[in-house]
């Protein structure tokens, strides 16, 4: 992706994404702000707003697009307000979002927060994504859930590739931004291009275009200018198919407040190119208004929802303390265990079993990719393990608090390892890194394997790059699943991260 952060009006980024909205076709928005727990009387900041561009014609490809990330915390945002606004309506520019209303309210707030008045109270044309997708699987007669997928599901069955949300509940106010916030940010913005390519690639093969678009605007050609101001909503396809070029008569015939908007409205849309046909119709058939009622305008509070709250709390601090570990694990020898750590890690914090796996621990993972909670505690049981997780509502099933679980409070998987490092009191030497497969959990064999040996372990299941055949390398082999190991820079890379991590040196 070609990301640009911008965070000053005056910077070469700013006029960059200034000229790129200018000549984008298609822009997916995102925005992402500081988590609020608690029961709240005003909506969140917004800290950063997300503008993946398409630039170019319609034809182009979603790799051909360039991410702004819009730093609200240093930008004066009154003076990027109409910048922002024209694009949320512009005729000419589809925007794509993932239930982005939500968005929309927020980002209004914190505008309006800063001296912007008006803030936001619409965006068009808009196709949601995950509207434009239930609609089609319906029409492919494909089951469609009442259940909306997550974006990372549709992203991952539309265009194989899988997001992480690992941080999505980071603390998006804190400054700077790091670089994997930025990379995580882009991305959500991004990857609705290239959903959206996918599926108007489909809607054109397949035929899914609006009927009678043609005879509908060549019916609207034949319109009179008393006509058009004559419409309720003047600022349409019309004006801009009849009148881009005559905005020195729309001006002089301006004798009207509806007149002077009709002018003024031209005048943005000349900055920009308009839709081709194909995709003007896709947004006659799926296209909708985003609009902020003014019910939208304040925080939704209930005096049924204030007067349980209470309740509420009281069974969130009762989670909260038997999150907390309590006891013995069930390792230890007084509880008949092996006194050897072992945990289980739910598929919340499935990346903490590698990151254990790597530093010698024996960390294992479901047997099941979606498993029942009474199959976790079994699990764990069963291999007297301790199961991690960040689901406080496994915390909620009083057979699995009885048993041994912790919580882990961690967002990053270096900082979810230092934590269960020291809630368990685990001792990590230089000795134990890398000595567990971190691909199944299994241990290696005791005796590493020659090149030679090696080579004929691999075949039929493993390349070796012929390059490693004359550096005289040690091979080593999982007892479990056969993967072989050595010790080449990816080894070594890795073993000094988790000697910094660790602070193994210190």
């Amino acid at each position: 992706m070609d990301i640009h952060l911008v965070s000053s009006i005056g910077s070469a980024e700013f006029t960059h994404l200034a000229r790129s909205l200018s000549k984008s076709t298609i822009i997916g928005l995102d925005a992402e702000w500081k988590p609020v727990r608690s029961q709240r009387s005003a909506f969140p900041t917004v800290t950063l707003l997300q503008l993946a561009c398409q630039l170019g014609d319609d034809s182009a490809g979603w790799d051909e697009s360039v991410v702004f990330l819009l730093d609200l915390v240093s930008l004066p945002l009154p003076l990027i307000w109409e910048l922002i606004r024209d694009v949320f309506v512009s005729p000419d520019i589809l925007k794509l979002g993932f239930k982005f209303k939500q968005d929309l309210i927020y980002l209004s707030s914190t505008f309006r927060a800063q001296g912007c008045d008006l803030g936001f109270d619409k965006v068009e044309p808009y196709i949601d994504i995950t509207h434009i997708y239930k609609l089609l699987q319906h029409k492919e007669g494909n089951k469609v859930s009442k259940n909306t997928k997550s974006l990372s599901a549709i992203c991952e069955e539309i265009l194989g590739l899988r997001l992480s949300k690992e941080l999505q509940c980071s603390d998006w106010s804190q400054r700077p931004i790091t670089e994997e916030q930025i990379r995580y940010a882009a991305t959500d913005a991004h990857c609705l291009l290239g959903i959206f390519k996918t599926i108007q690639a489909k809607v054109i093969k397949e035929g899914h275009s609006c009927n009678n678009v043609e005879d509908q605007h060549q019916s609207d050609i034949s319109l009179g200018l008393k006509n058009i101001l004559e419409m309720p909503d003047s600022e349409n396809k019309l004006v801009r198919t009849k009148f881009c070029n005559a905005v020195d008569i729309v001006h002089a015939t301006a004798s009207s407040e509806e007149c002077e908007r009709i002018a003024k409205g031209v005048e943005v849309i000349r900055k920009t190119k308009p839709m081709d046909e194909s995709l003007w119709k896709i947004v006659r058939k799926y296209g909708e208004k985003l609009i902020l009622q003014e019910s939208d305008r304040t925080p939704k509070t209930s005096r049924k929802k204030g007067r349980r709250r209470p309740s509420v709390v009281c069974k969130e601090k009762q989670l909260d303390n038997y999150g907390d570990w309590q006891g013995p694990p069930p390792w230890d020898v007084s509880m008949g265990g092996d006194g050897r750590p072992k945990f289980l890690c739910d598929v919340m914090v499935e990346g903490l079993a590698k990151h254990l796996r790597c530093v010698g621990i024996d960390a294992a993972i479901p047997h099941s990719k979606k498993p029942e909670p009474r199959d976790l505690i079994d699990q764990a049981n069963k291999e007297k393990r301790v199961l991690l997780t960040r689901d406080a509502k496994l915390l909620r099933h009083q057979y699995l608090i009885k048993n041994q679980i912790y919580r882990v409070n961690s967002l990053l998987k270096n900082e979810q390892l230092l934590e269960v490092i020291e809630v368990f009191q685990l001792k990590i030497s230089e000795d134990q890194l890398m000595s567990r497969c971190t691909k199944c959990n299994g241990r290696f064999i005791q005796k590493p394997l020659t090149t030679e040996e090696a080579i004929e372990a691999a075949k039929g299941f493993q390349r070796i790059p012929s390059c490693l055949f004359d550096k005289n390398l040690e091979f080593w082999q999982c007892k479990d699943c056969n993967q072989l190991y050595w010790e080449g820079t990816q080894y070594h890379n890795a073993v000094q991260k988790f000697i910094d991590v660790c602070k193994l040196k210190e």
